[in-house]
């Protein structure tokens, strides 16, 4: 089963804005419990959505270019990206339906 991919600031250009695929980006933080929370759906939802959709993760204590860079102001922050381009945001903890129509829909705008 697919694991969400650590990135950082030295990798998020290759692993997310250069990615072929959609990518989604969990920005977390090891004390936050609304990301502890967050993250079985993540992990389940990196599983099942395995070559259409990358999942990525954020720590944003160990990478404050990248939080900085995207205006990361409350955690979890979950972003969709499409050929390198931020196309939805999800701030908070949420069902797991919301965070699978939004991947949904970009999935399918990448088969159109």
């Amino acid at each position: 089963m697919a694991k969400p991919v650590e990135l950082t600031d030295t990798n998020f250009k290759t692993e997310v804005l250069d990615s072929p695929i959609p990518v989604m980006v969990d920005f977390w933080a090891e004390w936050c419990a609304p990301c502890r929370i967050l993250t079985p759906v993540i992990e389940e939802i990196a599983g099942v959505y395995e070559g259409k959709i990358k999942i990525g993760k954020v720590n944003v204590d160990g990478n404050p270019q990248t939080s900085m860079d995207y205006q990361i102001r409350g955690i979890p922050s979950l972003l969709f990206f499409k050929n390198g381009k931020v196309m939805e945001q999800i701030i908070g903890v949420v069902p797991k339906n919301n965070i699978i129509s939004v991947i949904d829909s970009l999935i399918n705008l990448n088969n159109s």
